[in-house]
C-alpha cells in the first residue's frame, strides 16, 4: 500500500535553496544529519527533497510538483505580502477542471503549482 511521496527536485546551490524554501514560503529544514549535496524541506504535511546537480541549466529545468492546499487564498496573499515572485503566467485563477491554482518557481526554475479544489 502506497502512503506517500516526497518528490525529489535538483537543485544547484544548497544554501540558496534553503533560504527560499524557509524564508520566502515558509518551510523549515528536516533530517537527523545534514548531508552534503542534500537537502529536506518541510512545510505541514508536504516534503520536499533536493539533490545536488551544480551543472543544472534552470533554462531547461522541468522539476514539476503539484502540491494542494485548503487555504489558497491566504497562502497566496502571504507570498506576496513577503515579495515572492509568483510566476508571469501563474497567477492566482480558477481553472476549467475545477481547480484555483497559482504557480511560481524556485531559484532553478522548478515549477511548484498550488491548488484548491472549488
Amino acid at each position: 500500500m502506497l502512503t506517500e511521496i516526497h518528490p525529489k527536485l535538483p537543485m544547484r546551490n544548497k544554501a540558496q535553496t534553503r533560504d527560499y524554501y524557509i524564508k520566502n514560503l515558509g518551510f523549515s529544514e528536516f533530517g537527523m544529519e545534514d548531508f552534503e549535496g542534500y537537502l529536506m524541506v518541510k512545510k505541514d504535511q508536504i516534503e520536499i527533497h533536493f539533490f545536488e546537480f551544480k551543472e543544472l541549466d534552470p533554462k531547461e529545468n522541468y522539476g514539476q510538483v503539484y502540491i494542494r492546499t485548503n487555504d489558497i487564498k491566504g497562502f497566496y496573499q502571504k507570498l506576496l505580502s513577503n515579495n515572492v515572485r509568483i510566476h508571469p503566467n501563474g497567477a492566482l485563477e480558477a481553472k476549467p477542471w475545477r481547480q484555483v491554482e497559482f504557480s511560481l518557481l524556485d531559484p532553478d526554475n522548478n515549477l511548484l503549482t498550488f491548488g484548491e479544489a472549488i
